[in-house]
């Protein structure tokens, strides 16, 4: 064969399984044949996926930093978005825990079983979801005031909040649901469903922000009531596949009764998982506070703009990852442990290259990037230099991605969890409270410590990686 045909061969191969991984090939072995291929097949869905969630904050972001008093707008968007990182906690913690026990029974050949976990970890979600909504709808005003803002702006958002928070139980049913797919190798379902809520709000946000014909200007209302559409719409979406019968996964009514036995296992699983994220979206929330008192309003504003463009780089990379969560689990449960770890070092080069290539993108884009979102010059000079500074830890970041999902993958969520604990609170807290206000160094200060935190992490997720604690772990 010669040098060109088996470029045209490669290529060929390439698009084959590009098309696959678009399509869905729910009946994929994962653990046996080509790695790369494996990684391939569930990275491009899962990429797509996190980019439609991280479009959700940016599209929100676009809309509303053009209104009137945009800077209280921009703010409340930021700031609710910082406590809904607390559901976010949940919503990941549970879906990780599907993801590795569904993965695992899929592993075993039992898809039963991996069916009937799956649905007790909705069941968990719903509960616990209902609670936190029920405080969100009561308290808004209050929980925008003591995350920094004005009163004035916390009276803005006060509806944009209640909104969010009261319907949030669709973020958490997005979430979990696509876990459960991904868990099962199916991610093209997890991100068509993102790719069908994210046009729903897209289309929905300028129609209910600015008003058309009959339907009249919500304004910053009007774009929670567009993203919690957009979701419900994804969940419904979702719904549908679960119970259509086609998939791997074949759910009965009698799977939502409640299995305490199971319910327990998942908690067990999904515990640890939920305040490892907790954690860290603790501490996401006190640098989100520490800039609102040092910076004021323009300085949380450019904050929570360079912030969701950010998460916008970032979840991608997180998708990918994930790709090592699916693949730890299955290969566990296949009992191949060199073919996980493997998955994770292949993984983790791919999600080195991207955020490399995203690093130098933002540090020379970051005017241009920031001046799309925000017409207001000081958020915007904030802004800047928020993510030329937060970009510097990007390849660290992707390699502790890698790491986190590969050990929830196999199970082993207290791990991460400790890792999250010393790192976030134990470290990048009192570093940023340090630089920003004994130093003098304000919002400054806050965007420092974020890569400085970050890399650390990633190295003692590293070391933990290696020992091999992971690979022993019975779910």
């Amino acid at each position: 064969m010669t040098q060109t045909e088996q470029k045209q061969s490669f290529l060929s191969r390439l698009f084959t399984t590009i098309k696959q991984s678009l399509k869905g090939e729910a009946d994929f072995d994962y653990t046996s044949g080509s790695i790369r291929k494996a990684v391939i097949l569930l990275a491009i869905p899962m990429v797509l996926e996190m980019m439609m969630e991280s479009v959700f904050a940016l599209v929100d972001l676009y809309f509303v930093g053009h209104l009137e008093n945009s800077s209280y707008a921009i703010q409340t968007v930021g700031l609710t978005e910082s406590v809904l990182t607390i559901i976010y906690s949940l919503a990941i913690g549970l879906s990780m825990a599907a993801t590795a026990v569904v993965a695992r029974r899929i592993g075993e050949k039992d898809p039963v079983a991996a069916s009937k976990a799956g649905m007790q970890a909705v069941i968990i979600a719903v509960a616990v979801n209902t609670a936190i909504s029920i405080l969100g709808l009561f308290y808004a005003t209050e929980i925008l005031m003591l995350m920094g803002a004005s009163p004035e702006a916390a009276l803005h958002g006060t509806n944009f909040m209640r909104i969010m928070m009261g319907g949030s139980i669709s973020i958490v049913l997005l979430f979990l649901i696509n876990g459960i797919f991904r868990g099962a190798g199916n991610a093209a379902i997890a991100m068509k469903s993102l790719w069908i809520a994210n046009i729903c709000n897209i289309i929905l946000c300028p129609i209910l922000i600015k008003g058309v014909g009959p339907i009249p200007a919500f304004g910053l209302t009007g774009a929670a009531i567009a993203t919690t559409a957009g979701r419900t719409i994804g969940v419904l979406y979702q719904l549908y596949h679960l119970f259509n019968g086609k998939g791997i996964l074949k759910i009965a009514a009698s799977y939502f009764l409640p299995d305490w036995k199971l319910i327990q296992n998942t908690i067990k699983v999904a515990a640890p998982g939920v305040l490892q994220f907790v954690i860290a979206s603790c501490s996401w929330i006190f640098l989100a506070n520490l800039v609102a008192v040092t910076g004021g309003d323009h300085g949380s504003a450019g904050y929570q703009t360079a912030l969701r463009i950010m998460m916008f780089f970032i979840l991608p990379a997180w998708g990918l990852s994930n790709a090592a969560a699916t693949l730890v689990g299955q290969n566990l449960g296949a009992k191949q442990i060199e073919r996980a770890e493997k998955s994770v070092m292949q993984t983790a080069k791919y999600n080195v290259i991207f955020m490399a290539t995203i690093m130098v993108l933002t540090l020379l884009g970051a005017e241009y990037i920031a001046g799309f979102f925000t017409n207001d010059l000081v958020v915007k000079e904030i802004a800047v230099e928020a993510i030329r500074i937060m970009s510097l830890g990007y390849i660290f970041y992707g390699i502790g991605m890698v790491l986190i999902n590969a050990f929830n993958g196999a199970g082993d969520t207290w791990t991460p969890t400790w890792i999250n604990f010393f790192g976030f609170w134990l470290f990048q807290i009192p570093l940023a409270y340090v630089l920003a206000k004994k130093l003098g160094m304000g919002p400054t200060g806050v965007f420092m410590a974020i890569p400085i935190a970050e890399t650390a992490i990633t190295i003692a997720g590293y070391i933990l990686f290696k020992r091999g604690k992971w690979k022993r772990i019975e779910v």
